[in-house]
């Protein structure tokens, strides 16, 4: 190749390179700005159908609140990511700006306008009674549900309104399908929710036992709730603007909903009133009697539990095979399931199964709550016992029944007292666990300490300040026990006992003066 075609190749090259960083820089600098968009996290509770629930595949999220954020995202020149969290969540995370906005069925109220900023309303609700259809006759009016029991879903204004009525007995849940599907199984008279999701659980859920009676209690709006202060409030009431002009909020409205979607005002009327006051020392007593709750369950689980896994223990070191077999399954079950499953399948899931074969059964809450907790820890606890047993030398029941003891005196006056000193640091383990551990049964609408905590926030909105003295309180608990444990250990110490007892021996006898 000579000079010529060398030189032309280089300068080919050189203008091809010059070429490819021109275009990347207008790319960079030109193009790039122009589609990228900002990214919107936004919180929302995909158990409240139609406005928002999983996806048939099992992929994202569907409903009314979810295609209606989408179109808003397309306005606005938004990217929108949503997130799953539980209601009585989305404003605290707003609070902490773990996200940018939420859409949730939300209603705007005064009281959560103090914490966050909404959006101007997008859809128009209100608050309806459903009962069973053989309580129709019983229950026609709000005025009805006066000393009945009510279930609702927490945080909701369904919740503020029902526990304003006299008398009532309320039963709290994380979502209105829960809620919904105590009064299914007979345990409530009544649920008080939204009129759009109750309608629509109807019709998808077959709950062909339930009916809405009477008229609308409220007239509600649903708003984007954003943190305070958040530059995204203006470009979501601009886009929202510019969807109720034209008919895209029109269509997903009745890609939902029947008719045509009511008239929406500017504002809420509800911003007119005025927020309670928040006192954390007026609280107080509500939380306390929470944590007596919590002792009571645990104490009752723990009891139980203890003649379970001694039980459970004694099975597993006999000599008849069959039970060793049955208590390796029970405990593998129930260790190797979570303890929420449980609870569920205990509270929910076998009265359903007994209601579905003809049986009237129903779980009181405290003693699901005691019954799923007892047979839980009675499992842990007999692997503890077991453990303790097993680890006390061979030859001391050799030695036991050399001396014409039976198995049941060997155990008593010489296994098990050295046992249970070895027992006691899990054990007192074990117990802790199972303080913490009550806090799962909030789940279920059990009012302990947790559950408490959950209620106030719920309606005041200060996540911080009262989970902070919830966990104190927890803490508190769990030093109490730690510290008796530790004293039971040292006081069953028998060094320590003996040790002791040389002592006060020497300190008792009188000193030998030499002669």
């Amino acid at each position: 190749m000579n000079k010529k075609n060398v030189s032309f190749w280089i300068k080919r090259l050189g203008l091809g390179l010059i070429g490819s960083l021109l275009i990347i820089s207008i790319n960079y600098y030109l193009i790039s700005p122009l589609k990228a968009q900002e990214v919107l996290k936004v919180g929302t509770e995909p158990a409240f159908p139609p406005f928002e629930m999983q996806a048939p595949d099992g992929k994202g999220f569907t409903g009314f609140d979810i295609d209606l954020f989408k179109a808003i995202g397309e306005e606005a020149g938004l990217e929108i990511q949503f997130q799953s969290m539980p209601f009585d969540g989305l404003i605290p995370a707003l609070q902490s700006q773990t996200i940018d906005a939420a859409i949730s069925g939300m209603t705007i109220t005064a009281e959560r306008a103090q914490t966050v900023d909404f959006a101007r309303p997008y859809f128009r609700s209100g608050l309806a009674i459903a009962v069973r259809k053989e309580d129709q006759g019983k229950i026609k009016s709000f005025d009805d549900l006066e000393n009945k029991k009510v279930a609702v879903a927490i945080g909701t204004t369904g919740a503020q309104e029902a526990a304003k009525i006299p008398g009532v007995e309320l039963f709290t849940f994380d979502n209105s399908a829960l809620a919904l599907q105590e009064l299914s199984n007979g345990k409530v008279d009544a649920v008080v929710n939204d009129s759009p999701v109750t309608l629509y659980a109807i019709k998808i859920g077959n709950l062909n036992s339930i009916e809405i009676v009477g008229e609308l209690l409220t007239e509600e709006y649903y708003g984007i709730a954003l943190p305070k202060g958040s530059p995204n409030v203006e470009k979501v009431n601009n886009a929202l603007d510019e969807l109720l002009k034209t008919d895209k909020y029109r269509g997903v409205y009745q890609k939902w909903f029947a008719g045509e979607p009511a008239k929406l005002p500017l504002v809420t009327p509800a911003l007119e009133g005025e927020a309670a006051t928040f006192s954390l020392i007026s609280m107080l007593p509500a939380l306390l009697y929470g944590a007596l709750i919590t002792i009571l369950l645990t104490a009752f689980s723990v009891f139980f539990g203890t003649i379970g896994g001694t039980l459970l223990a004694t099975a597993s070191i006999s000599d008849f095979k069959p039970l060793g077999w049955l208590s390796r399954i029970y405990v593998d079950f129930f260790r190797g399931t979570p303890l929420l499953v449980q609870i569920f399948m205990i509270y929910f899931g076998i009265p359903s199964l007994l209601q579905g074969i003809g049986l009237d059964f129903n779980f009181n809450r405290f003693a699901a709550a005691v019954t799923a907790l007892s047979l839980n820890s009675a499992a842990y606890l007999a692997e503890i016992i077991r453990g303790g047993i097993q680890s006390i030398d061979i030859g001391q029941w050799e030695a036991s029944q050399s001396m014409g003891m039976g198995w049941r005196q060997t155990m008593r006056y010489v296994i098990f007292p050295q046992a249970f000193r070895r027992m006691l640091p899990p054990l007192g383990n074990e117990f802790i666990t199972m303080i913490k551990d009550t806090s799962l049964v909030a789940i279920i609408g059990f009012e302990e300490l947790f559950r408490q905590g959950q209620l106030m926030v719920a309606t005041t909105y200060r996540a911080f300040e009262i989970y902070a003295a919830v966990a104190l309180i927890y803490l508190f608990l769990t030093f109490i026990a730690s510290r008796v444990f530790s004293w039971l250990e040292k006081r069953l110490n028998p060094v320590r006992r003996a040790n002791k007892q040389a002592s006060a021996q020497i300190a008792s006898t009188p000193e030998q003066v030499a002669s």
